[in-house]
C-alpha cells in the first residue's frame, strides 16, 4: 500500500507541506532526542522523550508529502517505509512502542525497560538519520509522477 492508497482509505488526509512546521517538528524531536539519552532520568521518561521523538520525525517525515494523519498517531510509523524508506526493523519497533505507550497511558501499564529504551532510542537514530540525509529537507519532494531528472 503506498500513500495515495492510504489516502483513499482516509487512513492519511492531504494537506499542503509548510516548511515552519516541519522545521518545528525537527526542533522538537531533536530536543527530545537529546533529553532521552539521560541515562539518569528514568526508563519511563526516557521512553517517553524517545517516543515522542520518533514521533515528531516520522510526522515530519509524513508532511513532508504533503499528508498528516487523518485519525490516528500510529499511522506515521507505518508511513516510514513511503516516506525514508525505512524498514520493518525500524517502523516495527516504533509501531511495538505506541502500543506500550498506549498501555501506560490509558492503563497505567508501565513496560519501559532498558532495552526497549535502547532499542526504541536506536531506532528513533535511523528515522533522524534518514530525514537528515533527504536533499532539501526544508521543501517538499517532487510528486510521485513527476519525472526525475536522469544522471
Amino acid at each position: 500500500m503506498n500513500l495515495e492508497n492510504l489516502a483513499r482509505t482516509h487512513s492519511i488526509k492531504a494537506e499542503p507541506f509548510d516548511p515552519g512546521e516541519f522545521n518545528g517538528l525537527l526542533r522538537s524531536g531533536r530536543k527530545r532526542l537529546k533529553d532521552a539519552g539521560n541515562t539518569d532520568l528514568s526508563p519511563e521518561s526516557r521512553f517517553t522523550l524517545a517516543y515522542d521523538a520518533a514521533h515528531s520525525f516520522s510526522l515530519a517525515a509524513l508532511r513532508r508529502t504533503g499528508y498528516r494523519p487523518a485519525n490516528v498517531r500510529y499511522i506515521v510509523f507505518q508511513c516510514l517505509p513511503h516516506t525514508l524508506q525505512q524498514g520493518p526493523e525500524v517502523w516495527r519497533v516504533l509501531d511495538d512502542c505506541h502500543r506500550r505507550r498506549n498501555a501506560a497511558e490509558y492503563e497505567g501499564d508501565w513496560d519501559a525497560s532498558e532495552t526497549v529504551v535502547n532499542d526504541l532510542l536506536a531506532a528513533t537514530g535511523r528515522v533522524l538519520a534518514a530525514l537528515e540525509a533527504l536533499p532539501d529537507q526544508g521543501t517538499p519532494p517532487p510528486p510521485s509522477d513527476s519525472p526525475q531528472p536522469g544522471p
